[in-house]
């Protein structure tokens, strides 16, 4: 039998007004101050940090994220000038801690799923160079070919593992070819992102040091001890509001392509993603706003319930929502570092079918978000 869950939406379930707003938001104000004071205490402008310095930027950027987005959703209970004018400064600071810690994961992401496919192993110091389109396209196809023939999509409702690492077997296309390139793509990928995380360290500790950053900070001790809330006649019932988040996600759930989605191996998509176009990928975009607008549910719901809000349900769905992101982006940095100019053709080939994998890796965070969200609607209806 599905687990019952209380809906906070229910209208019957009570009456939530802004105190429990109020509540909930000089909590995390009071948290980001903890974890800003943390940060200091532990040397938080070293180089890659201690892992309690670390920790501290992370809780930074939690609380950040939930005042922002319970701004967002409760709008209506709070002063209007001052909800917009700290609501993107919250966005920037987030976004801004998030870059180094990104870069680093997704160099790691990509080097052990190189060793995965390739058994090779990344000297520190390698040569490397740019990318040759017909190569890349060569090495995406043939991880492409590689997966079809290991298993294409299923025929049946049959239930594959939720990533595509576990689906493909240890035999990669070519793999002779592949082991000649890889340690050269393993160097470039290394260069390419620890200098870009290198500068997302830079610009984090300027930001911590900014006029900017001063600001956000007197806000959020401000708003520890004191809530702008709006003056209204009546107290507003905060399940509507929560309710009207719900909504959006659910809308853009619906507009995404789940039928697709439910086969681990998406031939079509694949196809889409060898597109020479250095945009983003075009069918990523609704996924990443589903993603947000999870997270903004979520949000939602601790304020109803004063932060005990441990649903398993939406803990499945988003982090299939964060592999699915994880594995984009990726895929995007294999495919940027193709395009350097110069580089082997052998090269090229390895980080083509890096990129490949990483696509799989989409499809298959897609296919597992399809199979909890289903299992979502079933056990709720």
């Amino acid at each position: 039998m599905a687990q019952q869950h209380l809906d906070p939406t229910d209208p019957t379930a009570g009456a939530v007004t802004a105190d429990a707003l109020a509540g909930y938001l000089r909590a995390q104000a009071t948290e980001f101050l903890r974890a800003l004071r943390q940060h200091r205490e532990n040397g938080g402008a070293a180089a890659g940090g201690s892992e309690a310095s670390v920790g501290a930027a992370r809780a930074l950027r939690r609380s950040a994220r939930r005042i922002s987005a319970s701004l967002h959703t409760f709008r209506p209970l709070l002063d209007p000038d001052w909800s917009e004018r700290i609501r993107p400064e919250l966005a920037w600071l987030s976004g801004t801690l998030a870059l180094e810690h990104a870069y680093e994961a997704r160099l790691e992401r990509l080097l052990l799923a190189l060793h995965r496919l390739s058994g090779a192993t990344f000297p520190a110091q390698a040569g490397a160079g740019a990318a040759d389109a017909s190569a890349l396209a060569a090495g995406s196809r043939a991880a492409g070919a590689a997966r079809v023939g290991a298993g294409g999509p299923p025929s049946g409702g049959g239930t594959p593992p939720a990533r595509a690492s576990e689906t493909h077997p240890t035999p990669t296309p070519d793999r002779g070819n592949l082991t000649v390139g890889a340690a050269k793509a393993g160097a470039l990928l290394d260069r390419q992102l620890t200098l870009a995380r290198t500068r997302a360290h830079s610009t984090a500790l300027q930001a911590l040091g900014s006029s900017r950053f001063h600001a956000v900070a007197d806000n959020i001790a401000v708003l520890a001890s004191e809530v702008p809330l709006a003056a209204t006649p009546t107290p507003i019932d905060l399940h509507p509001l929560a309710a009207a988040a719900e909504d959006r996600l659910k809308d853009a759930v619906t507009a995404l392509p789940l039928v697709t989605a439910g086969n681990p191996y998406n031939a079509e998509a694949l196809i889409h993603g060898l597109s020479p176009d250095p945009s983003p990928h075009p069918q990523d975009a609704p996924w990443h706003q589903v993603r947000l607008l999870l997270r903004l549910h979520r949000y939602a719901r601790e304020v109803l319930r004063n932060g005990d809000c441990v649903d398993v349900r939406l803990l499945t769905t988003g982090e299939a929502l964060d592999r699915h992101r994880d594995a984009s982006e990726a895929a995007a940095a294999a495919a940027q570092a193709a395009r350097t100019p110069r580089i082997a053709p052998a090269t090229a080939y390895a980080l083509g079918v890096l990129h490949a994998d990483q696509r799989h890796e989409v499809e298959a965070a897609r296919f597992a978000f399809q199979q909890a969200w289903q299992k979502e609607t079933v056990s709720t209806a």
